[in-house]
Order: structure tokens, then C-alpha cells, then sequence
């Protein structure tokens, strides 16, 4: 369920290692999530990183993706 490619980096422009290009539709448990990057091509999405080192993409659009990101927020602005 996580959905994710690598991308070559043949143009000059700096490419990200690994981009979303699915979404999951799966509710996570956002106290899994260490981290995230938000992404807008080629499509938009939220990308999830896991103490573990797993990223998972889903919508932005979702009330539970915004209340993790606000966790994740938080928690950066404590240390």
C-alpha cells in the first residue's frame, strides 16, 4: 500500500529520490509518522515518512492528513 518511484535524474533540475504517484486510501496511525514532505507533481500529496523509514502518500485533502501534520508540526517545534 505505499506507492512510490524513483526518478532519474537526467535533467538539470534537482529531482526528488522518490515521488508519490498513487495514493493510498487507507487511514494510517499517524503516531507511526516521524516526518512527511509535501508534493504537488505529478500529482498532489502528502508523503509520510515512518520512524522505519517507509513513505507512504495520500491525500492532502483528508481531515485525519491534516491533524497528522499538525502532530508532526508540533513535535518538530518542541525539540
Amino acid at each position: 500500500f505505499i506507492y512510490f518511484s524513483l526518478l532519474g535524474s537526467a535533467s538539470s533540475q534537482p529531482m526528488r529520490k522518490f515521488s508519490c504517484v498513487k495514493l493510498s486510501t487507507k487511514q494510517w496511525n499517524i503516531r507511526n509518522f516521524v516526518n512527511y514532505e509535501k508534493q504537488q507533481v505529478p500529482i498532489d500529496a502528502i508523503m509520510f515518512i515512518t520512524a522505519g523509514g517507509i513513505r507512504i502518500c495520500v491525500s492532502p485533502n483528508q481531515k485525519w492528513v491534516q491533524a497528522a501534520l499538525k502532530r508532526i508540526d508540533e513535535s518538530r517545534a518542541a525539540k
